[in-house]
Order: C-alpha cells, then sequence, then structure tokens
C-alpha cells in the first residue's frame, strides 16, 4: 500500500511533515473569476445611481420653466455616455443591476429632456403670443385669453 501512495501527497501528513496540497485548494472562500482589481467580485457601475437620479430629477423638475430639468437631463445622458463606455469595455466586470439602473437614467433623462423642451417652447411661445409683462401678471393673462376666445 505504501508504495501505490508513494508518488501522491498522503491525505494526512505524518507531524513535522509538510503538507503537499496546494494553497486553497478546497478553500470555499477563494476568490473566483479574472481577477480584476477586488479579488473577482462585480462591481458597480460608478455613476449608475447618479444617472438615475438625475434622470428621475430632470422628469420632476421640467415645470421649472424647462431649464434646470434640461440642464439636469444633460448631464444624466453626459454621465450615461461614459458609464456605458466604461461597462462595453469590460461587461463583467459591472453588475446587471448597476447596467440596468444606468439604461432607466437614461430613458428618464430622454423623458425628461423631451417634457423640458417642449415646456420651454410653451413658455417661449406664451411671450411671443403675449408679451413677457403679461406673463407676470395673472389677471391680465386671464383677460387675453378671454378676449382671444371671444373673438
Amino acid at each position: 500500500m505504501s508504495e501505490e501512495l508513494e508518488g501522491q501527497a498522503s491525505p494526512n501528513p505524518q507531524p513535522g511533515q509538510p503538507s503537499q496540497q496546494p494553497f486553497n485548494q478546497g478553500n470555499p472562500f477563494q476568490p473566483q473569476g479574472g481577477g480584476f482589481g477586488f479579488g473577482g467580485m462585480q462591481q458597480a457601475l460608478p455613476n449608475a445611481t447618479a444617472v438615475l437620479v438625475l434622470g428621475i430629477l430632470s422628469i420632476v423638475t421640467c415645470c421649472c420653466y424647462g431649464v434646470v430639468g434640461l440642464i439636469l437631463g444633460i448631464i444624466a445622458l453626459v454621465l450615461s455616455k461614459k458609464d456605458k463606455a466604461l461597462y462595453n469595455l469590460n461587461p463583467s466586470a459591472y453588475t446587471d443591476g448597476s447596467f440596468k439602473n444606468l439604461n432607466a437614467g437614461r430613458i428618464c433623462a430622454i423623458i425628461g429632456l423631451v417634457l423640458n423642451i417642449l415646456y420651454l417652447l410653451f413658455y417661449i411661445a406664451l411671450i411671443v403670443i403675449f408679451g413677457f409683462g403679461i406673463l407676470t401678471d395673472q389677471e391680465a393673462l386671464k383677460e387675453a385669453i378671454l378676449q382671444m376666445q371671444n373673438q
């Protein structure tokens, strides 16, 4: 029997003899994967949450004369483009959840941009039709609308 095990490492080494097993063999906590920085763990995209928050805020703030939401939507799209390029370089390094957040934020930013542009165009049309001074006086605006309806 000792001849059979001569070329193999003994499962139970004698005291004082070093183990012949490779390091970390059978270790359930050994890092798996490609070893790209964090022991093979996937990480979130750096700006995915920020893009999602900015995209949602661009929709919510479309009532602020179309300017605030427009700025937030543009920032969200720029950050989204950077993170999407980062994801395309190494998709296995990033979590699917962060990529889905990035896409959701990008869609919200596009919707926010459209709403803000429409709202901004609406205000520009009001200024062209009624003048800038009438927008500050609500009673004058009501009278101007009533006069247009009666014609």
